[in-house]
């Protein structure tokens, strides 16, 4: 019994040890506890900051995303655009050309090629 009792009160001098030895300054005035106090939030702090990371690296590739997006349609809007004032340009210069060759050929003689008379407004 008594092997028994010293038994106990040395574990319980050896947990006291323990937990004095944790509240104890090191040699830089901290204890043990406030160092894994201070562990435990730089870990927090850090899983935190990567978590924001990933967002805001995710927000980027969306942004460059939406900005790829909006430069092809950009430039699809402008070819489209440059080729519709081609057409135009290309279609106006053709009904030019048949218009100097019908004033060429009534002023040639060719009547069937000249504009028809302004008709006078009836009073």
């Amino acid at each position: 019994m008594t092997r028994k009792i010293l038994t106990a009160v040395g574990a319980l001098a050896l947990i006291a040890g323990t937990q004095a030895a944790a509240f104890e300054p090191l040699p830089d005035g901290t204890t043990t506890e406030e160092r894994a106090s201070t562990a435990r939030l730089n870990a927090e702090q850090r899983a935190r900051a990567e978590a924001e990371r990933a967002a805001y690296e995710q927000q980027l590739a969306t942004i460059a995303q939406q900005e790829a997006n909006s430069q092809a349609t950009f430039a699809q809007e402008t070819a489209d655009y440059e080729a519709e004032k081609a057409r135009v340009a290309a279609m106006s210069a053709e009904e030019r050309i048949k218009w100097e060759a019908d004033v060429a050929a009534c002023k040639a003689g060719d009547t069937t090629r000249c504009a028809p008379p302004a008709v006078p407004p009836q009073p």
